[in-house]
């Protein structure tokens, strides 16, 4: 594994609490919590994908400690003349090791993604994603649709109820993955327009969020 494709992020501090009604499996019943007292380290172990080949994804932890960002530098997809036939479908898997505290486990509670497109009258772009833990059936997979003519900032939120959150198994060690995907179709729209969707930018501001929930695991039997 190369060096620009192990990064090691470290999550301190307290997270604000998340309000809740229920308790996943595994988990403790005492409700949602903080982050732990400790660290939390996250290392990017691997990349991979048209979107996001290597050195063109960066990870980093939002200032509050909630939760952590990934800003790409070339993912986009387009269609129309001069772009090669495979570009109307752009993918990228991050596959993400992280080291959480003994007695703690996590989830992703929400994942907001912003991007810009420029789709002709006719045309349609998609953002799509999923996650899921090493070794665990996927999650279900949650799709976004724009309709050109579209030439402007777009934003998707996926949005996970406290009940049906996924969280990664108590005392195990299992890597989260994150999939996700653009997709760009000229529809009916003019073949030799170009229409493209970006999930890219220079300006830190433009990225993907990932938003962390925390619970207690069950304390060992004695």
């Amino acid at each position: 594994m190369s060096p620009s494709l192990s990064r090691t992020l470290l999550v301190g501090g307290a997270t604000a609490a998340l309000i809740a009604t229920a308790t996943p499996a595994g988990a403790s019943g005492s409700g949602p919590i903080t982050a732990p007292p400790d660290k939390i380290v996250i290392e990017l172990a691997t990349v991979n994908g048209s979107g996001c080949r290597e050195g063109t994804a960066e990870v980093a932890v939002a200032p509050d400690n909630t939760a952590f960002t990934v800003t790409y530098s070339e993912y986009l997809a387009q269609v129309g003349p001069g772009a090669p036939p495979t570009a109307f479908r752009k993918n990228c898997q991050l596959n993400l090791r992280v080291h959480v505290p003994s007695g703690f486990t996590y989830a992703i509670v929400q994942a907001d993604y912003r991007g810009f497109a420029f789709l002709q009258p006719g045309a349609w772009g998609q953002e799509r994603a999923n996650y899921y833990f090493q070794g665990m059936p996927q999650t279900s997979q949650r799709t976004h649709q724009f309709s050109g003519p579209l030439n402007d900032n777009w934003q998707a939120t996926d949005r996970t109820e406290y009940a049906d959150l996924v969280w990664a198994p108590c005392g195990e060690k299992r890597n989260f993955n994150i999939n996700t995907e653009l997709r760009v179709n000229a529809g009916t729209s003019n073949p030799q327009a170009t229409s493209f969707m970006a999930m890219d930018s220079t300006d830190a501001s433009v990225n993907t969020l990932y938003h962390l929930a925390w619970q207690a695991c069950p304390a060992p039997r004695t």
